[in-house]
C-alpha cells in the first residue's frame, strides 16, 4: 500500500506536529514546514502528514518484523544513512521524536497501554535509536556544528 495514499492519522493527533512545538529546532530539517509555528497548520499541513505517514510507515514495518532482525537492521539502516548523509538530521531528533511518538500512543490508547506494554515500547524505542546511530556511525557521521555568525 502506497504511504502517500494511506489514511493514517485521518482520526488521530499528528505525533510530528507535537515534535515540531515541542522541539521547534527540528524544524530547520523542513524547508516546507520551517515557518509554520501554529500547531493546528502543522497538523493540517499536507507535507507533515506525508512525512508522518513515512516515519509511522517505518515504525509499522519494524514492529511487524520484529521476528526478523535482519529485515529491522535492514529498514532502520536505511533510515539512519538517509538522514546522516542526505538530510544531515542530528540522530538525537530519533530519540526524541520516538519519546513523543510514545506519549502520544499512551494518551490516545490510555486503556490498552499498561506498564509492560509502555516497557516493550521503551525496549524498542532503544533498539531503534541503536541501529539508526550505529548506521550514523558506519557512514563517518560527525556532529553538526551551526554556522556561527563572525
Amino acid at each position: 500500500r502506497d504511504l502517500e495514499e494511506a489514511p493514517c492519522f485521518s482520526t488521530h493527533p499528528l505525533p510530528p506536529a507535537r515534535f515540531f512545538v515541542n522541539f521547534p529546532s527540528a524544524k530547520q530539517y523542513f524547508s516546507q514546514f520551517r515557518h509554520m509555528e501554529d500547531p493546528l497548520e502543522m497538523e493540517r499541513s499536507p507535507q507533515l502528514r506525508k512525512h508522518a505517514c513515512r516515519v509511522m510507515g517505518a515504525l509499522n514495518t519494524v514492529v511487524e518484523n520484529l521476528h526478523d532482525p535482519d529485515k529491522v537492521s535492514s529498514v532502520l539502516a536505511l533510515v539512519g544513512k538517509a538522514h546522516a548523509l542526505k538530510h544531515k538530521v542530528e540522530p538525537v531528533y530519533f530519540k526524541i521524536l520516538s519519546g513523543v511518538i510514545l506519549e502520544v500512543i499512551a494518551e490516545e490508547f490510555a486503556n490498552d497501554f499498561p506498564p509492560e506494554t509502555q516497557k516493550a515500547w521503551a525496549k524498542l524505542r532503544g533498539l531503534i535509536y541503536s541501529h539508526v546511530t550505529a548506521a550514523y556511525k558506519e557512514v563517518g557521521w560527525v556532529q553538526q556544528v551551526p554556522n556561527s555568525t563572525t
